[in-house]
């Protein structure tokens, strides 16, 4: 590719002036920089203005290979570099100490910014764009409604939107693919739970547009008619309107006292007055951060149930261990109740699941955790220097991006021995595990609300899926790729088979 300047008719002396200006410019910048601070720049070029490396990662990304072009970096420039991502210079960190300083430091120092494409496109007042006491009162507002005491009530909800769900798309079935499944399971429980959205019209309008957003969130922001990021503004917009017709309709009915705070997210945070009775969380927030939790809810419990699925192909033991205990899984012996039929068996027919039984379900969980160590939903993230910091040596400018992966410690050997292999005894004691190492949901007071969250409806899904069906793979590639999240190769085609229920 080739980049041309304008074309300006300018005289010599004109140009020489501007030649002579920029000279001047960067002679000041090189005095400013040695004054502010005596540390260097990251080692590692920043490329072609704008687009820099950000098409080489998304290359590596589109072919799973993210992780080993990250490796070479460090590799090649030890773990702090810089180069350009998204349009914007960036420094990349890794390690223990990395996710530490990323999810510790005060709002002074980093803010939480992501890159162009995604503020742009879930909003700027969300919360991965909000520091210090806007992120601590928008993230409280938040957990009110997910924390998990507020949750428990809504375990039987989840239940029911399951069993729709298998009723409609796996029952009666001999073939299923289960990525765009568990993605559409996964909306309409954010449809119904988060929004109070129910199945129709509405909620399709929803789904059409929520995937062309999705597309562009880490695209290159090159605003042009043709281009995906372009394609995913034009769908956020949508759906923005849609989120600001909800909050209108919320607000009459708590006006007119037909509403409670307890009907879903919106309708919470429309509720959440100060002592002055002012709206805690502005309405432009809740737009933002319903756009959000929509990504966020929608892709990692997607993702995450998939590839448990995935995993429970490939690894028999660990299905055996989930459906009955923990037992026998190689060398680990451990004898247990039987975890899934145990709970199955303690319903009565049409009964729903409550907190209760999924406090049960402990090996299954840990499985899920395994599943996010090994195959984590997120890649990773961007903060903004807000001044110059001197990291590891290197000077890190105020106003670049900073950069983390989130593999770089879950596949560390160092941190979990032998990390290619599938292990969900590593989590039968988490407070073994070294803090800001295993970080899916983040760490610190940036940990993500929505962590019980994820868990419930993953536990449900997966108890059911479970206990009423067996499947096998339809194909023979069980490869995976990211194309922002982990994608299995056809979206994960099994033939399934139900089972008799208890």
């Amino acid at each position: 590719m080739q980049i041309s300047a304008p074309c300006l008719e300018v005289t010599d002396s004109k140009a020489n002036k501007n030649i002579r200006d920029s000279i001047i410019s960067v002679q000041a910048f090189i005095l400013l920089t040695r004054r502010r601070s005596s540390k260097r720049l990251p080692p590692g070029p920043l490329g072609i203005p704008i687009i820099g490396q950000s098409l080489g990662l998304l290359g590596a990304m589109k072919t799973n290979t993210a992780e080993k072009w990250l490796e070479e970096r460090i590799k090649k420039y030890g773990p702090i570099s810089k180069l350009s991502l998204f349009g914007k210079p960036t420094v990349f960190i890794c390690g223990q100490a990395a996710n530490k300083f990323v999810f510790t430091s005060d709002s002074s120092t980093i803010s939480n910014q992501q890159n162009k494409s995604t503020r742009m496109i879930l909003g700027d007042r969300c919360l991965l764009e909000l520091s210090g006491e806007d992120h601590k009162r928008v993230r409280d507002a938040l957990v009110s409604f997910l924390k998990p005491e507020s949750l428990k009530k809504y375990v039987g909800k989840i239940d029911e939107e399951v069993k729709k769900h298998l009723e409609l798309h796996w029952h009666g079935k001999k073939q299923v693919t289960v990525l765009p499944l568990m993605k559409t399971l996964t909306f309409d429980i954010i449809g119904s739970l988060l929004f109070g959205v129910e199945r129709g019209a509405r909620r399709d309008q929803f789904v059409s547009n929520f995937k062309e957003m999705t597309e562009g969130v880490w695209a290159v922001p090159v605003n042009l008619p043709f281009t995906r990021y372009n394609r995913s503004l034009r769908a956020s917009r949508r759906i923005q309107n849609m989120v600001k017709d909800l909050m209108r309709e919320k607000t009459m009915k708590l006006e007119q006292k037909i509403a409670s705070p307890h009907d879903d997210l919106i309708t919470c945070l429309l509720s959440i007055r100060d002592q002055d009775n002012v709206q805690v969380v502005t309405d432009k927030e809740i737009v933002d951060n319903v756009m959000l939790v929509m990504v966020a809810g929608h892709d990692t419990s997607s993702v995450l149930i998939t590839f448990i699925m995935r995993l429970l192909l490939n690894d028999p033991a660990v299905y055996e261990a989930v459906l009955e205990g923990s037992k026998v899984r190689m060398l680990h012996c451990l004898l247990g109740f039987a975890e899934q039929e145990e709970v199955a068996k303690s319903k009565s027919a049409g009964e729903l699941l409550t907190r209760e039984d999924l406090a049960k379900m402990k090996y299954t969980w840990r499985v899920a955790m395994e599943t996010l160590r090994t195959v984590p939903p997120i890649f990773g993230g961007f903060r903004k220097a807000l001044r110059d910091i001197e990291y590891g040596g290197y000077l890190i400018p105020k106003g670049w991006q900073i950069f983390w992966a989130t593999n770089m410690t879950h596949m560390d050997d160092s941190i979990f021995p032998e990390p290619s292999k599938f292990d969900p005894n590593r989590f039968e004691n988490q407070a073994s595990i070294p803090p800001y190492c295993f970080i899916p949901f983040g760490g610190g007071p940036r940990i993500c609300p929505g962590y019980e969250f994820v868990r419930i409806e993953t536990l449900v899904v997966i108890h059911y899926l479970i206990t009423q069906f067996t499947w096998k793979l339809s194909c023979s590639d069980t490869s995976f790729i990211r194309d922002l999240m982990p994608v299995p190769t056809k979206g994960l085609p099994i033939q399934i088979v139900p089972k008799k229920l208890f």
